[in-house]
C-alpha cells in the first residue's frame, strides 16, 4: 500500500499507516474498535506527529479495504476523545492534546542488587510458603464461599476469620481476644498507620519509639502527622523512666524479641510499661512480628494479655507466610475500637474477602500451625548453622540477644573496625549486611562492628559461605 500523500507534512506519517494494516484484517465485529485503537497508540507513540493531516475517510478506507463507515466513524470518535481534530472543509489532523511516550513498569520492590550472599534481615525464606496446601484452601473456598460475601466485607473482617484468629492468638500467643475488636488489616504497617491516625484524632500528637528500632515506625506515624520520640532501649526493654519524661501517652514496642537488638523485655520492665500506660491512660502497640519464633524455650506471652485495655496488639503473617499476602490482624483495646474500625472503612472498605476466607480455612484447618512448626525447624537450623559459622571464621564474635526470630545480633572484635572500612569491604565482596547503627537514631563509636545478621531466608550452605566471604574481606 502506497500512504497518501497531501503535502510535506505527510513524509513523516507513512510509516504510521502500516500500525492500520493489522486492524483492517480482525474479524468484522472487533474491526472498529480495532482501527480505533491502532490510531490512538500511533498517536500517542508519536509515530503520527501533532499537525500531521490524514487522510479522507473514503482514501483511508480504500486503501485499508474496510467501509468507509467504519474510518468515519473512527475518526469521530477519537476526535471527541482529543486525539483528533477537523474543521469544515479543512479535513482531519492529529491535535497536540496527546503527548508521546509509552509509560514503563518499575519495580520497586526491595532488592539486594548484585550480591553474592544477602545478610540483611526482615525477609523470611519464600521457598517455604505452602503451595500446594494453600491451592487446595483456595479451590475449596472458591467452591463453598456464599455469593453474598463476595461484596463489601465488615471493616473489621470476615466474622470466619476473626473468630479464627481469636482462638489461634489465645491458644499460641496468651491474647485477651474478642472476636469483635479484632480488625484485619494488610499488615502491622497498616496497624501502625490507623492507630497514629487515631491518636491524632484524640489530640496526641507525639509517640514514643524504641531506639533502636524499626525505621518503619517514624514513617508510618509521620503519614498519620505523629511525631515519633526516641526512648533508648536497655538490657531489659525500653527505659520506661525516660519514657515517663518524654511527655507522650503512646508508645510502640516489640518486648517478644526487641527488634533490632534481638533481647526480651524483662518481667520487672513489662509490669513498669504497662504501670506507666496506665497512670497516662495511655495506649502501648505491641508489634509481635516474630513471636511464634522462639528456639530454646517456649515463647513468651504477649504483653497484651496482662492488659488487654491499654494494649493493642498487632501482627501478620510476613513472617510465617510470605509478606507479599499483605494480611493481618489488630486486636484493638474496646475503648479504640470503634474509630479504629471507622478508620479501616474510610481507608480501603475493607480487607479482600477471599484472602480472609482463605486463611479462616486455614487455620480452621491446622494448616498453619503446621506452617509455623515447619518455619520453626528451618529457622531454628539456619541460625544454628550462623553461630557455628561465626565461630569458626570470627574467633571472638559474640551472638546477642535470645536464640528467637528470623535475626541476630553479633558483634565483631575491634581488630575488624572501624565500622565504614568493614562495610566498605563487605560491599566489595559482594556480601549485604547491615550495621545496628542503621537501625539507631543516634550515633556510635566509629569502631563499633555490630551487624543485624538475618538468616531465614539464607540456606545453611549458603550462611557458611557468605560466612566465609566476610571473614576473606575482613582480613584483606
Amino acid at each position: 500500500m502506497t500512504p497518501p500523500q497531501t503535502g510535506p507534512e505527510k513524509s513523516g506519517a507513512s510509516s504510521a499507516w502500516e500500525l492500520l494494516l493489522p486492524a483492517a484484517s480482525v474479524p468484522a465485529r472487533a474491526r472498529g474498535r480495532s482501527l480505533q485503537a491502532a490510531l490512538r497508540e500511533a498517536v500517542r507513540s508519536g509515530r503520527l506527529a501533532p499537525g500531521t493531516r490524514l487522510p479522507s475517510s473514503r482514501d483511508l478506507a480504500a486503501d485499508l479495504g474496510v467501509s468507509r463507515g467504519l474510518v468515519t466513524d473512527a475518526y469521530e470518535q477519537l476526535t471527541a476523545e482529543g486525539y483528533l481534530r477537523s474543521g469544515r472543509g479543512s479535513g482531519t489532523w492529529v491535535g497536540a492534546a496527546a503527548r508521546a511516550g509509552r509509560p514503563q513498569a518499575h519495580d520497586l520492590a526491595p532488592r539486594a542488587p548484585g550480591a553474592r550472599v544477602d545478610f540483611v534481615a526482615g525477609t523470611p525464606d519464600l521457598s517455604l510458603f505452602p503451595r500446594a496446601a494453600w491451592a487446595a484452601a483456595q479451590r475449596d473456598v472458591l467452591t463453598d464461599l456464599p455469593h453474598q460475601e463476595l461484596g463489601y466485607p465488615d471493616p473489621r473482617g470476615l466474622p470466619r476469620l476473626r473468630t479464627a484468629l481469636a482462638g489461634l492468638l489465645a491458644r499460641r500467643r496468651g491474647v485477651v481476644a474478642d472476636p469483635e475488636q479484632i480488625v484485619v488489616v494488610s499488615g502491622v504497617a497498616q496497624a501502625t498507620a490507623l492507630l497514629g491516625f487515631a491518636l491524632r484524632a484524640r489530640g496526641m500528637r507525639a509517640v514514643g519509639v524504641e531506639d533502636p528500632g524499626s525505621p518503619q515506625h517514624t514513617a508510618l506515624y509521620a503519614a498519620a502527622g505523629v511525631a515519633c520520640v526516641p526512648v533508648p532501649v536497655d538490657g531489659e526493654g525500653l527505659e520506661t523512666e525516660r519514657l515517663r519524661a518524654s511527655g507522650v501517652r503512646a508508645a510502640t514496642v516489640t518486648p517478644a524479641h526487641q527488634f533490632p537488638t534481638g533481647i526480651a523485655y524483662s518481667a520487672r520492665r513489662r509490669a513498669e510499661l504497662l504501670d506507666w500506660a496506665r497512670s497516662v491512660d495511655g495506649i502501648v502497640l505491641e508489634d509481635d512480628y516474630d513471636g511464634d519464633f522462639r528456639y530454646d524455650r517456649a515463647p513468651v506471652g504477649a504483653l497484651q494479655g496482662l492488659d488487654p485495655e491499654h494494649v493493642a496488639y498487632a501482627g501478620s503473617v510476613s513472617k510465617s507466610l510470605a509478606p507479599g499476602l499483605r494480611l493481618g490482624w489488630l486486636l484493638v483495646p474496646r475503648a479504640w475500637t470503634e474509630e479504629v474500625v471507622e478508620l479501616k472503612r474510610t481507608m480501603d472498605l475493607g480487607h479482600p474477602t477471599l484472602d480472609q476466607a482463605l486463611f479462616a480455612r486455614f487455620v480452621e484447618r491446622g494448616d498453619y500451625d503446621r506452617q509455623l512448626r515447619r518455619c520453626q525447624r528451618a529457622y531454628r537450623e539456619r541460625r544454628d548453622a550462623l553461630v557455628a559459622a561465626l565461630g569458626k571464621h570470627f574467633p571472638g564474635a559474640e551472638v546477642s540477644g535470645i536464640a528467637a526470630g528470623l535475626h541476630a545480633i553479633v558483634s565483631l572484635p575491634a581488630r575488624h573496625g572501624p565500622r565504614e572500612r568493614f562495610l566498605a569491604r563487605m560491599t566489595a565482596a559482594g556480601v549485604s549486611v547491615r550495621p545496628l547503627t542503621d537501625y539507631a537514631h543516634g550515633a556510635a563509636p566509629e569502631e563499633d562492628v555490630r551487624l543485624v545478621l538475618g538468616y531465614a531466608h539464607v540456606t545453611p550452605a549458603r550462611i557458611h559461605e557468605g560466612v566465609r566471604l566476610m571473614a576473606e574481606a575482613a582480613a584483606a
